[in-house]
């Protein structure tokens, strides 16, 4: 995987957090919260869940060695949600822009939340925060519909590359 390749899967990601965040927006602070049962409660748990992760890995690259999410109660609506992770995805795109060509086979060593040692090469770490996002943005997708609001557009990789074109 080079630089380049890494590069696009954070421009997918971010494109499609955005479409998912799109979504978010229409919502009702009870639609928002409202627990249906799932992996995390509510929609603004499973979204705030995907931001969370996506910190503790950015804390990660950093050498720090985070034991906890964020909590999403932070975010009592989307655009809350939306500028925290505008921010976060300032400092990631910098980060890996700064990492250059040698940097994407670099080997992170790491501690999971549960104190657990760990250790990938960077180009794994973030193929997983973006393949992570695509599992609970499915899962957002699923519980909008549940909620009965309208789902937000099409997240598909195939989607973004054509709208790339």
């Amino acid at each position: 995987m080079t630089l380049q390749d890494l590069q696009v899967l954070l421009d997918y990601h971010y494109w499609a957090r955005d479409r998912m965040l799109d979504g978010l927006d229409t919502l009702t602070p009870e639609q928002f919260t409202r627990d249906l049962g799932s992996s995390f409660k509510s929609i603004r748990d499973t979204a705030g869940h995907l931001y969370g992760a996506e910190v503790n890995w950015y804390k990660r690259w950093q050498g720090e060695a985070p034991t906890t999410l964020a909590p999403a109660a932070q975010f009592p609506d989307a655009p809350t949600l939306r500028r925290a992770w505008a921010e976060l995805e300032q400092r990631v795109r910098a980060f890996v822009d700064a990492l250059g060509e040698e940097g994407v086979t670099r080997i992170f060593d790491y501690k999971l939340l549960n104190g657990s040692p760990g250790s990938s090469p960077f180009w794994q770490m973030l193929h997983h925060v973006v393949n992570h996002g695509s599992y609970h943005r499915g899962q957002v997708t699923t519980m909008i519909r549940q909620v009965g609001a309208e789902p937000p557009q099409s997240m598909d990789a195939i989607r973004y590359y054509r709208t790339r074109r």
